[in-house]
This record gives structure tokens, sequence and C-alpha cells, in this order.
């Protein structure tokens, strides 16, 4: 495992919190206009998929505008090596809206009356998930509001229920994550019992003073309690996590630096990185704030970049907030997972057109990216890259630690890319239009042609099982 946390100005003890901001604003005041050679000396460090210091991701961030294009270079090549062409596609499905914080920025807000306040019971669960096997769905993440309906138990039994959803030919939801508020160590473990996949939870902003800011009320207001739920989820077992941060509340250098700070306190309580990382940007929403400090296109690609080469063996994840432009130019510098055919507003999966307008003050913002899956794997093949849908490392006990020790050195190619394969072949036999499912045998075919011999030919012999009807084959 290539990763050493290093020591910073506050200590890392589980539980505690550790963001200095003078430190992260001192090292980002130190390093702005950092020299081409410095530059150049971080980026050689990062393709050794070293995980950067906070002072080497300052030094990223604060070169000139000439000399960025090398960074992002470096963040392509290193993405390439590491996770070659693949992109792990999954949808999001909201449970419930009600809340209980003031949030600034959301529509969800517990003062927003614009917003129509609906939680999805056990059949309309079961009905969205039915709708989303049928588009080809694989891998969920559900999110829900923080209120005391959506308790560990209540989040248990819907992780339970997605589970338990079969539609034919082949339908089944594989890998459900989840998106809620912060717990207890007990109510981790209940969801944990639940077999989630990966807690993810943001900061939202790592900024104290803009924290207080925008989460006036509400157990949110809390930042110390937010920023360690984390802790809380490892210690009850939960290894598999995934960080935010919202772009937008504050300088989005501060927050990267955050995103890093933050990593280096999970590798060194638990010795275990997070699996993603998460930075989108604030869009429009009912009776939410405009961004404090907005986050231009150029410098939103080069925030991925950097994160790219800071955290090499993490996914990065890329919404349908953005525009479609946006997320495939960011696929290029270091996006890894990106969800396809999204709707935000609750029910609205199942829900027929006539209907869809009136859930529409259900929605916790717009999106951007309207693309159906189907149009989404058309364009990733079209473009060179290999959808996938694949959770074998999650059933195969490949998470936490092990995760790291097959990502970090970038062997992880050797399980995601046949599994990545079989899992589109899947999509394709099922549920493809004729023609992305050509285009896409076609991408399979090549994808084929660049593995080793002997992982080809295992590949190809599972190919015909899933080309004869069985499923869910991996490696």
């Amino acid at each position: 495992m290539i990763f050493r946390p290093q020591t910073c100005r506050l200590p890392d003890r589980p539980g505690e919190s550790f963001i200095d901001e003078e430190e992260i604003e001192s090292l980002l005041a130190e390093q702005a206009g950092a020299s081409a050679a410095e530059v150049d000396r971080v980026i050689g460090w990062a393709m050794r998929r070293e995980r950067l210091s906070l002072a080497q991701t300052a030094v990223l961030l604060g070169a000139p505008g000439e000399v960025r294009g090398r960074v992002i270079e470096a963040a392509e090549r290193l993405k390439r090596e590491v996770y070659g062409n693949r992109i792990v596609l999954f949808a999001p499905l909201y449970v419930g809206n009600r809340c209980t914080n003031r949030c600034a920025y959301c529509s969800f807000r517990a003062d927003n009356a614009e917003t129509v306040r609906k939680t999805l019971s056990r059949s309309e669960i079961v009905r969205e998930v039915e709708a989303l096997e049928r588009a080809g769905h694989k891998r969920l993440i559900l999110v829900y509001g923080e209120h005391p309906a959506y308790s560990p138990a209540y989040i248990a039994d819907t992780v339970r229920t997605t589970y338990g959803v079969r539609t034919e030919p082949g339908g089944e939801i594989r890998r459900v994550n989840i998106n809620a508020a912060p717990l207890t160590v007990e109510g981790f473990r209940t969801v944990r019992e639940a077999g989630i996949g990966t807690y993810q939870i943001f900061q939202e902003t790592y900024h104290r003073g803009a924290y207080r800011h925008y989460h006036p009320g509400g157990r949110k207001a809390d930042y110390d309690w937010r920023l360690t739920a984390l802790d809380r989820a490892m210690e009850a077992g939960i290894d598999d996590v995934g960080l935010g941060a919202l772009l937008g509340l504050h300088d989005w250098r501060f927050e990267v630096m955050g995103l890093v700070r933050h990593t280096n306190h999970l590798e060194a309580c638990f010795g275990v990185g997070p699996h993603t990382i998460s930075f989108p940007r604030i869009k429009e929403s009912s009776a939410s704030l405009p961004a404090a400090s907005p986050v231009g296109d150029e410098d939103f690609t080069y925030a991925i970049a950097v994160l790219r080469l800071a955290v090499p063996y993490a996914g990065l994840i890329l919404t349908a907030r953005e525009p479609a432009e946006v997320r495939d130019a960011a696929i290029r510098c270091g996006v890894s997972q990106i969800d396809g055919g999204t709707r935000l507003e609750i029910g609205s999966y199942a829900a027929s057109p006539d209907t869809e307008a009136e859930r529409l003050g259900s929605r916790q913002f717009a999106i951007n990216d309207s693309r159906s899956l189907d149009e989404i794997v058309g364009r990733l093949t079209a473009d060179g890259y290999l959808p996938s849908f694949c959770t074998a490392c999650y059933r195969r006990g490949r998470t936490g630690e092990h995760f790291m020790e097959f990502s970090v050195p970038g062997f992880i190619k050797r399980f995601c890319g046949p599994n990545a394969i079989l899992t589109l072949a899947e999509y394709l036999a099922d549920y493809a239009s004729p023609a992305v499912a050509a285009q896409g045998w076609a991408a399979v075919e090549r994808a084929l042609a660049e593995l080793p011999p002997e992982a080809a030919a295992q590949t190809r012999e599972r190919l015909e099982r899933i080309r004869s009807g069985q499923r869910d084959l991996y490696f």
C-alpha cells in the first residue's frame, strides 16, 4: 500500500476534529505561484502512485495557468494506468426528503415551504427499484434527508427491500450504497448488518466559518459531529466510505485540501482511505442561496485533476448535476464513476409522464445531464471507454484495506477489466438498444484484446455462458 499518513498540526485521533484552517491556508499561501520545477517534482511523486501530502497538493493547487496543462496530462495518464478505460455506472434513488436541518443551499431545508415532502413506502421502493432494474442498473445509492423518521432501522429495512427486488430477464441490485445523516456507532452497526456497500457523507465545506453560515439550524449545524461521522462508521465495521465537499460554499482550493486532509485522517486512524470522493458544485434548487465562491468550468476540471493525482486509489464521482459536456471532459482527467438515467424527483423512476410535473417540488436540485442510461452507455463506448456495473470486489471481500492493497499499486485492473466486460455484456444482452448493443459488443472485443491471454480466455468462457443465459459471473 503506497500511502504514508503525514503528521499534521492537529493529531489524528479517532473521533476528534482534525481540520486546522490556519495550516491549510498557510500551505496554500506558501505555494501560490509554484514554479514549474516544483510542480514537476510533485507530478513525479504522484506518477509513482504515492498519495500526495497536504504540502504537495498545495503545490499543484498553486500552479500558474501555463503549468496546469502538465497536471491535467499527468492526471489523464495516471487514471489510465490505475483504472484503465472503465467507467462505473450507478443511479441515485431518493427515498425521502423530510429534514430537520436548515441548510441554506438545499431545497430539503426544514423551513422551505415550497418543497413537497414525500417518503417512499415499501411498495413504492419496490416499484422504483423495478424501474431501475428494467433500465439495466445494478448499483444504487439510496439517499435520505436527516429526520427521525429515517432511523437506522428504517434505513436498514429500505436496503434489504432493495436487495430483494427481482425483475426479468436478470434484474437485480447487487450493490446498495447509502447517503444518510451521521449516525451513532450503534446506528452504523444496524445499517452495516443490512449489507450496505459504501457509506457516503459530504462535509459540504471544511471551513468552519462557511459551515456556520450555511448551516444555521438543525443537527447538521454541529460541524464536528458531521466531520467525525466516518470515524464512527469505521468503528462500527463499515470500512468502505465516501467523502464529499460541495464546491461553491468556500474557496475550492481549501475544499480540495480539506478532502486530502480527511483522507490522511482516515489512513492514520484506520489504515484505510476513502473508497470514493465526490465534489459536486452548487446547482439550482428552490429557496437556496447562490454560491458564495462559484467555481468555473476550468477550475472545476483542474480540481478534479489535482484530486486524481493526490489520492490515486480513490474513485472520483461526478453526478448529473453537471452538463454532459463537463462530465465528458472530467472523465478524461480523473472521474471514474458517474450516474446515468438519473431522476431526482421522489417516486419518479416509476411515475407516468403525466404525474411527473407534480413531483418536481420534491427534488433536491436540478440535474443538467438528462441522458438515459442507454445513451450514456452508447456515448462511453463510442469514446473508447468500458462501462462497468461491477460489484465483485464487495462480494469477494476486496474492501477496506484489501481494496487498498489491490487498487493502490494499480493491480485492480486485473479484476475490474474482466468484470467490467462481463457486466457490460449482461447489459448489452438484456437491456441495450440495438445500436448501443452493436457498439457495445465491439467495445467488448477491444477490451478483450487488451487482456493478458489467460485472462482473456477465462473471460471469453464466461461471456459464452452469459450469451447462453447465465448471469452474475465474476472474478
